[in-house]
């Protein structure tokens, strides 16, 4: 009888969560620990959280956007040369207050009145490099992507060559790039490309390697910036 070599675990995503509400943040972490994930600690204020983080180097920042200390959207900025990717869980879905986390390196934004399982489906998603939004704010943030796209933030914007617009990709990682600046998520990919879901993903890992981005709301960015949301499909494998 041969010995088959039994395959090592896959890593848990590892998560800190930051609330300042003590009850919310137990019962977060409950939550997120019965679904399987590793809460690697908590923290109640935003200095906080940013030692914690960088203590941990968690996979994902699960963050109240309104901390003593510092704001949410502070934190993110502190915390910007980490690979932690963030998803706000505010009580506010202002409009303000969404693009103020987003522009400062968020990935996502909830609001609280999500259910339990949505959250733990949010972080999850997260952690893959999915970009998770409460219904109604994916547009608001793809329309601020838009606007700065076209240079009215004062921010430059990288010229798009004349036909093919982005040289180190191919045509099957362009394509899918462009659909990721239309606002789809990766399973819509997956179904409008015949693909797996795990091919999507591949393909955006790779993306963001070439062209040395770090998460899903930097590649919208550039893809805007590049008018590919407009651009006709392109072919491949």
């Amino acid at each position: 009888m041969t010995d088959h070599p039994t395959p090592a675990p896959s890593p848990r995503t590892r998560v800190l969560v930051a609330d300042d509400h003590p009850l919310w943040l137990g019962a977060l972490e409950r939550d997120l620990a019965r679904a399987g994930l590793d809460v690697v600690a908590t923290a109640a204020d935003g200095p906080s959280t940013v030692r914690r983080a960088r203590a941990t180097r968690p996979d994902v920042l699960v963050l109240d956007l309104n901390l003593p200390g510092l704001r949410g959207d502070e934190v993110c900025r502190a915390l910007g040369d980490l690979e932690t990717r963030v998803l706000i869980l505010s009580a506010s879905g202002e409009q303000l207050d969404v693009l103020a986390a987003i522009k400062a390196g968020a990935t996502g934004y909830l609001v609280k009145s999500a259910s339990g399982q949505e959250i733990v489906d949010a972080v999850a998603a997260t952690a893959r490099g999915e970009a998770v939004f409460t219904p109604g704010l994916a547009g608001l943030v793809l329309g601020e992507f838009r606007r700065m796209a076209t240079g009215d933030d004062g921010g430059e914007v990288a010229p798009a060559p004349a036909n093919r617009p982005i040289p180190e990709l191919t045509d099957r990682e362009t394509e899918v790039l462009r659909l990721v600046a239309t606002g789809m998520s990766y399973k819509e990919i997956a179904a409008e490309l015949v693909l797996s879901h795990r091919t999507v993903q591949n393909h955006v890992q790779n993306t963001l390697g070439k062209l040395h981005l770090h998460n899903r709301v930097e590649l919208v960015r550039f893809a805007l910036a590049r008018g590919l949301e407009d651009a006709p499909g392109g072919t491949g494998g």
